[in-house]
């Protein structure tokens, strides 16, 4: 089943959520470190809960896992058996779905709005290398050892109900191409795909989007083609471009515009909030159907989307 297509048959527009690590960040977790916000996942898991809740407040249709850096390779490296791992990343998503749960149980107007659905966080091999490579794509790997790295990992998410997949900032169509190897083995699981991107025209690693667009276009399971953690005024063009070789949804969650230093583990100044809402409102004329957050962007952005998209 895709919750995607569901919804954009009755609805003009898939709300996402924004950034969890800058939530977390607002709730006093520090979270220089490998992990990134796997790590709340050990220590303070009811906080992800919390801000899963924030976000459907703000109005968001969708909670992205925190399980985005999660996984059983790196967990093992803080000392985790392989089995402990497995259970933190399913624990991020009946997070999410609880959240989910509990919200829609309590909301009293449910008539202008779809019921939230759950997209499971699968980052890219240069997350869990945390140097920065997810902006890069110069990964010296093979098809075989990224199929093998997102196999188990997916797997878990899979089992643990997520209602998709969400594969993000990816930065190379060769790990896009080693995934959907891994989702054939899935065959009832949907998943999106969204690239982080350099320029106007190009992803990470020197791609053409449309190139990767229509690669993605003749892929069943892929629900979703787009863009995430991205700066904001390279947006429109990369709607343009993946528009021009899909039919599928065009899914776009930039950044605030801020600049991140790996070595630092921060961000520069980006855009305000009211700049970020005229965007989004911009970028669904566009073309794209799904819109959202990452990385410094807070629950008062999803409701300025909210307040344009549910008059």
């Amino acid at each position: 089943m895709n919750p995607i297509e569901q919804i954009l048959n009755r609805f003009p527009l898939v709300i996402l959520d924004g950034a969890m690590a800058t939530e977390l960040e607002n709730y006093g977790c520090n979270l220089n470190d490998r992990l990134w916000s796997a790590k709340v996942l050990m220590e303070n898991p009811e906080l992800i809960k919390k801000v899963h809740l924030d976000y459907f407040q703000a109005g968001a249709d969708c909670a992205i896992t925190a399980s985005y850096q999660a996984t059983i390779e790196g967990y093992k490296e803080r000392g985790l058996t392989g089995e402990e791992a497995i259970d933190l990343i399913s624990k991020s998503v009946a997070l999410a779905a609880e959240a989910r749960d509990e919200f829609w149980a309590d909301l009293q107007d449910q008539s202008n709005r779809p019921k939230p659905f759950v997209a499971a966080s699968v980052g890219p091999y240069g997350a869990f290398l945390s140097d920065g490579s997810e902006y890069r794509g110069d990964y010296s790997v093979s098809e075989e050892e990224l199929i093998a790295f997102h196999k188990e990992r997916i797997r878990v998410l899979v089992g643990a109900g997520a209602d998709i997949l969400a594969c993000e900032t990816i930065p190379c169509l060769a790990e896009a191409k080693a995934i959907v190897k891994v989702l054939k083995e899935f065959p009832d699981v949907y998943a999106w795909f969204s690239f982080s991107a350099k320029d106007e025209h190009h992803i990470s690693d020197g791609e053409k989007i449309a190139k990767c667009a229509e690669w993605l276009d003749g892929q069943q399971q892929a629900a979703a083609i787009g863009i995430n953690c991205s700066a904001p005024h390279i947006i429109e063009s990369l709607i343009n471009e993946v528009k021009s070789q899909t039919s599928k949804p065009v899914i776009v969650y930039p950044n605030s515009g801020e600049e991140y230093n790996p070595a630092s583990k921060t961000w520069g100044k980006g855009s305000s909030a009211d700049q970020f809402t005229s965007n989004t409102r911009r970028w669904h004329e566009a073309g794209a159907q799904i819109i959202g957050g990452c990385c410094r962007t807070a629950p008062e952005d999803i409701s300025g989307i909210a307040a344009w998209a549910r008059k």
